[in-house]
């Protein structure tokens, strides 16, 4: 059987047809690059979905989106943290927990690497453009912009990209400081942190770009693999 492998969702409004409701969205080049990949994707609605569910997955990816609430990580809100989802938030972080009781393999893609070093004990700078020397990492709506990143020698993002990996970037937030016992692994020309690992874990990687928008999805090949190998579910 492939292994099934849970992607959160969002819960936002919504227009098709002659509807105008709150939806379950996800974009779907992530399920595609986890079928494509040789996984099952499961899409994790969030408010209807518990923890439990983990026990019945092989596998997590936390994906992108709203910024995640200041009070999760002790500041107030700044002028520029204008969108944020906390039920979104207590429904990743829950997740998040279960999955890491169980080792499951985790991939976070920005939000969701975001989520994984608050859940961690970390926080973030709500506002890139606000740190002296920081370049363009938000293009603006519906726009990537194209960086290299690089990767430190050794980690388990080189052993999969090498030592320099060509992303595609849209986030206006970042890590500050990072949890205890998350290891910085990427970073962006400019200093900013694109890359983590929880060491001694099958597999908990976190990017702050988003490897699927582009062509190239071996971090999505990696985390099924990992997840196939996982103990046999009864």
């Amino acid at each position: 059987m492939r292994p099934l492998i849970g992607i959160s969702t969002y819960r936002e409004p919504a227009r098709w047809g002659t509807w105008d409701i709150p939806a379950v969205l996800l974009p779907a080049a992530y399920a595609d690059a986890v079928a494509g990949a040789g996984g099952e994707p499961v899409l994790l609605p969030t408010g209807a979905t518990s923890p439990d569910v983990m026990a019945r997955l092989d596998g997590l990816v936390l994906a992108g989106g709203a910024d995640v609430d200041p009070a999760r990580y002790g500041q107030p809100a700044g002028p520029h943290t204008a969108v944020v989802r906390p039920e979104r938030d207590a429904a990743e972080l829950a997740l998040l927990r279960a999955a890491l009781e169980r080792d499951l393999p985790l991939l976070a893609v920005c939000r969701g690497m975001q989520v994984l070093n608050v859940e961690l004990g970390g926080d973030l700078v709500q506002h890139l453009p606000d740190v002296p020397g920081t370049g363009c990492h938000d293009p603006g709506a519906g726009l990537f912009h194209h960086r290299e990143m690089r990767i430190e020698p050794g980690s388990r993002l080189a052993g999969l990209l090498g030592a320099t990996a060509e992303a595609d970037c849209h986030h206006h937030q970042a890590l500050g400081r990072i949890a205890e016992g998350l290891l910085v692994t990427a970073w962006a020309e400019d200093g900013v942190v694109e890359g983590v690992e929880l060491p001694a874990r099958r597999f908990c990687v976190g990017v702050q770009w988003h490897p699927e928008a582009g062509e190239d999805h071996r971090l999505f090949a990696a985390h099924v693999a990992a997840a196939g190998h996982g103990p046999i579910r009864r």
